[in-house]
């Protein structure tokens, strides 16, 4: 029988392998384009279903203050997760499908970037249906406006990786890895934000560590 210091090893172990086989391109490149992002003084909006809801909005929290530096623009971030009353009623009236890109018609620009966490990419289907057609719908919205769309998925991509103009998938079968990496993930980006508006013209050398967990 598997003891817990057993499971612990393999749990960490699965970890490690994950570590190996991210893809550093795309990661790199997801870095640029929120930089980029906030350069332009375009918007970025955040998306995500159960767990990946919750990595949306802790991650709205970083983007939007940790890189508020001294002398610097602010970075404009919204969250489509984090309203109850103005989800229930998209979801009433709207239905569930609907409920990120009418939010994000509200202020949407070309330019902007649309960011969406989806451990299964949008692939499979449970008792409600298929998985995550509001994220789905959202991105091709998104598209028809100019919007640069960039996707963190696991398992195989699933459909994001097919739409996204950007995806890094976690290579792994398993939601809770998943859900971590993209976490992780989302610290790096924002990190190196930090770092990289640091060092913009204008900008005080001081960086801010963010505080508000």
């Amino acid at each position: 029988m598997k003891t817990n210091r057993d499971y612990i090893d393999q749990y960490l172990s699965e970890m490690k392998s994950i570590v190996d086989t991210l893809d550093r391109d795309k990661i790199d490149q997801i870095i640029d384009a929120v930089y980029g992002t906030w350069a332009n003084g375009k918007r970025m909006y955040l998306m995500g279903n159960g767990g990946s809801g919750s990595t949306a909005s802790h991650l709205v929290n970083d983007f939007g203050k940790c890189t508020a530096l001294p002398g610097k623009k602010r970075f404009k971030v919204i969250g489509l997760t984090d309203n109850m009353a103005l989800t229930t009623a998209l979801v009433n009236d709207n239905g569930f499908d609907n409920l990120y890109s009418e939010q994000m018609l509200n202020f949407i620009e070309p330019g902007d970037t649309l960011v969406g966490f989806s451990a299964h990419g949008g692939s499979g289907k449970d008792k409600a249906g298929m998985w995550s057609q509001n994220l789905l719908k959202a991105y091709l919205i998104a598209k028809e406006h100019g919007v640069k769309t960039i996707g963190f998925s696991g398992y195989d991509g699933g459909v994001m990786k097919e739409i996204c103009d950007i995806c890094v998938t976690v290579p792994f079968h398993n939601t809770q890895h998943v859900e971590s990496f993209h976490l992780a993930l989302g610290h790096l980006v924002c990190n190196r934000l930090i770092e990289k508006i640091a060092s913009t013209e204008g900008a005080e050398s001081r960086i801010t560590t963010c505080a508000s967990a």
